[in-house]
């Protein structure tokens, strides 16, 4: 594989001196984009979309044909282990994704415990190949998956859910099984994000969608807990060169020192968390990703050029900081108010990295 020609993205992951923020957004290949929703109506539903290698590839390069983006991100689903282990996912337009044969025994746990869901997923490691070939070292490229806690409210729930009814009736009801459930996640999950590495991913994001809706106890134990597991997992992995570790709990920002000492390398903030006292709190043992409030996109280029100068600003001088979204983009976002943000990422950002 040729050298990386940007690497700004992994230096400022590491913390090592950048000349400019780098910035790249959760979703940047997206629903907002037309090249995306022409593609995804190509493969004729979501699913396909995903597991054919080429098309993930296409959608996963289109936003750097647009913007100056530091990093590709792999196109896929968090839902893609659960997914192999049979639970029969489904997405139907406007209701997100929902499984046919959710968990809801200890027999379906059993079923599952004995599937190696690896072996059904070659389909995103070729896609990971196949990206970072076409990217030809131009940035680097992000896998990633979603976090045990937030894969078992779904294979739990059966879908979406607000009240997250089944699956806290399990943690305080059945706790034991809601352990094993994890600890099998968390075991699919490591060996998934180690196949992305041999693959080619150059860095790795676990995402924690549901993370937040959990007490400080429960969110260590049922949340925390299984991702350090995992973290741990990955940081033995040997490779040529170190691949940095990013978590994303949306809703997590009281548990900020909690999370930084995993040994990930990142951590990603949603809007609510301000980031300059999550610098305060952690920003000498990670780096920092995010985090615009994803709204401020509807509003105008001097409202964007504004609000992106507010979180530079808040972050201040020094190495450490990826410019990202508080959560991903949404898809009724005009494509034009990306490139607004972008550019002022690049224009205001050098002066906090000049030596003083």
């Amino acid at each position: 594989m040729p050298a990386l020609q940007n690497d700004l993205f992994i230096r400022a992951l590491l913390q090592q001196p950048v000349e400019r923020t780098p910035v790249w957004i959760m979703r940047q290949a997206g629903r907002y984009l037309p090249e995306y929703r022409a593609t995804r109506k190509r493969a004729g539903d979501f699913l396909t979309l995903c597991k054919t290698p080429e098309l993930a590839c296409e959608v996963t390069l289109q936003p750097l044909e647009r913007y100056e983006f530091d990093a590709a991100i792999l196109f896929s689903d968090i839902l893609t282990i659960p997914d192999a282990m049979g639970l029969g996912l489904q997405f139907s337009e406007g209701e997100g994704p929902r499984f046919t044969h959710p968990i809801t025994n200890a027999n379906d746990i059993d079923r599952i415990a004995e599937l190696e869901p690896i072996n059904e997923l070659e389909y995103v490691f070729d896609a990971v190949r196949l990206i970072r070939q076409q990217l030809n070292g131009r940035v680097p490229l992000i896998g990633f998956s979603g976090s045990p806690w937030t894969l078992a409210t779904y294979m739990v729930e059966g879908q979406t859910s607000k009240e997250f009814r089944k699956i806290k009736t399990m943690l305080y009801k059945e706790p034991q099984m809601l352990e094993r459930l994890l600890e099998i996640l968390s075991a699919s999950i490591s060996a998934y994000l180690t196949a992305q590495i041999d693959a080619g991913a150059q860095a790795l994001m676990i995402f924690d969608t549901w993370g937040g809706v959990l007490s400080r106890e429960a969110y260590l134990k049922y949340s925390l807990a299984p991702m350090q597991q995992i973290v741990n997992k990955l940081l033995q992995h040997k490779t040529a060169v170190e691949v940095p570790i990013i978590l994303f709990t949306k809703g997590g920002g009281t548990w900020l020192p909690e999370i930084a000492a995993t040994g990930c390398h990142a951590v990603g903030l949603d809007w609510t968390t301000e980031i300059d006292h999550a610098r305060a709190s952690i920003g000498d043992k990670v780096a920092l990703q995010g985090n615009l409030d994803p709204t401020i996109l509807y509003g105008t280029d001097d409202t964007i050029r504004t609000e992106v100068k507010k979180v530079l600003d808040k972050f201040g001088k020094g190495n450490g900081h990826v410019f990202n979204l508080g959560h991903g983009i949404q898809q009724f976002v005009d494509p034009d108010k990306v490139a607004v943000l972008v550019d002022a990422v690049r224009e205001f950002s050098p002066a906090f990295h000049q030596p003083d």
